[in-house]
């Protein structure tokens, strides 16, 4: 098995990992700064870039049942958050497809 290709992205501001700085995401796909993962605030973004991610499950959330997945950084393997497979409730339909990114564990990169 060869080396993993990872996209590096720029602009204004970038937002890595915090345990080896892979880039992640920029701040134009930042939809909002008001979530709340394992670990303390999270941002959910449209796009993600540089993940694996892990195998479906359901949990039940704050916000109601939803099916998700880890996502984990491609290059150390450092849990980032998720991403959100299917929600069942008719108001959280919009986080269809959208990535959870913990605050505690990104760095800026830029």
């Amino acid at each position: 098995m060869g080396m993993k290709y990872r996209r590096y992205l720029a602009g204004e501001r970038v937002y890595g990992c915090a345990t080896c700085r892979t880039h992640l995401a920029t701040i134009h796909s930042m939809i909002s700064r008001a979530f709340n993962g394992q670990h303390g605030r999270a941002y959910l973004f449209d796009g993600v870039v540089n993940i694996v991610e892990g195998e479906p499950n359901d949990r039940q959330m704050t916000t109601g049942k939803h099916t998700v997945r880890d996502i984990y950084c491609v290059k150390c393997g450092a849990t980032l958050g998720w991403k959100y497979d299917r929600a069942y409730e008719g108001s959280q339909k919009y986080k269809e497809g959208k990535f959870i990114l913990e605050r505690n564990l990104l760095v800026d990169v830029q």
